[in-house]
């Protein structure tokens, strides 16, 4: 990681910054030149994590409390988002989950999750964008989930949150990663943060350790990733290879997807009339 910098290269704006992968990722980012602004709920976390991390690192480091489901707070974002010229990095960390089945799991918690999961970053994204574009300089880190690949695990709903999160990056890195915005998903495995507390596990330390990732790990291996220029991370993933086998089998189904007929397989083809 690099040591402070007392040159900024831009503002980061980071949701879901007052603990765990977020603020990493502030720790991380200061450290390398980055000014900040954090979003959170907690304001008094976020203060606290805003004003050590300036002391450590020299730093202009902004601590911005909203809660990104309520419509004022998240406009509010927006509008700064649209125009603070200095914002050069949106990180889209804020997010929660869960765990239990959809007949067991509670509609409103479940729609709050889609409002705070795809709504808000959806709005983000689209605040910082012509920005970025129009200073052809800039970056987009959305923290999506190794759900995204595996909605049989845990819960659908935050599993769609997830897919949602990964099609976005893909489609938005294609419209724009040659205007000089760079995109990554980031899609963690299990990780130590305070997502498993509200997801229902009851902490981290009732899942088994071998498959627990620290957030602080998780996070400078994601940016090594970056600093690659990867689209897409997954930091347990043992060989790219294997990601780039599912990503070669995903492109050869595009062709066969729409065609004016059914497949053959079917026998429902309609024959031409005399």
């Amino acid at each position: 990681m690099s040591n402070p910098s007392t040159s900024s290269k831009g503002t980061a704006l980071i949701t879901g910054a007052s603990t765990g992968i977020g603020a990493v990722y502030a720790d991380r980012l200061a450290k390398r030149g980055y000014d900040l602004i954090l979003i959170a709920r907690n304001g008094k976390l976020l203060n606290e994590l805003a004003a050590s991390l300036s002391a450590a690192t020299g730093r202009k480091v902004e601590a911005l409390p909203a809660d990104l489901t309520n419509k004022a707070d998240l406009r509010k974002i927006e509008e700064r988002l649209k125009t603070d010229t200095s914002i050069t990095t949106l990180i889209n960390n804020a997010g929660f989950g869960g765990v239990s089945t959809l007949l067991d799991s509670n509609v409103d918690e479940m729609e709050n999750m889609i409002e705070l999961n795809i709504t808000a970053l959806l709005r983000l994204t689209k605040a910082v964008v012509p920005g970025l574009l129009e200073r052809k300089n800039g970056a987009i880190i959305n923290i999506a989930s190794i759900v995204a690949l595996n909605p049989e695990l845990l819960n659908g709903v935050y599993s769609g949150t997830k897919a949602f999160v990964l099609n976005l990056t893909q489609s938005l890195h294609k419209e724009v990663s040659s205007k000089g915005i760079q995109l990554q998903a980031v899609l963690p495995g299990a990780t130590a943060s305070e997502f498993w507390d509200r997801a229902g596990v009851g902490g981290h330390q009732n899942l088994p350790s071998e498959i627990v990732m620290s957030s602080e790990e998780m996070v400078d291996a994601s940016l090594v990733a970056f600093d690659r220029g990867e689209l897409v991370t997954i930091p347990a993933l043992p060989n790219i290879a294997d990601w780039d086998k599912f990503e070669a089998a995903r492109i050869a189904l595009a062709p066969n997807l729409s065609h004016k007929h059914s497949a053959e397989r079917y026998g429902v083809r309609e024959t031409a009339k005399l």
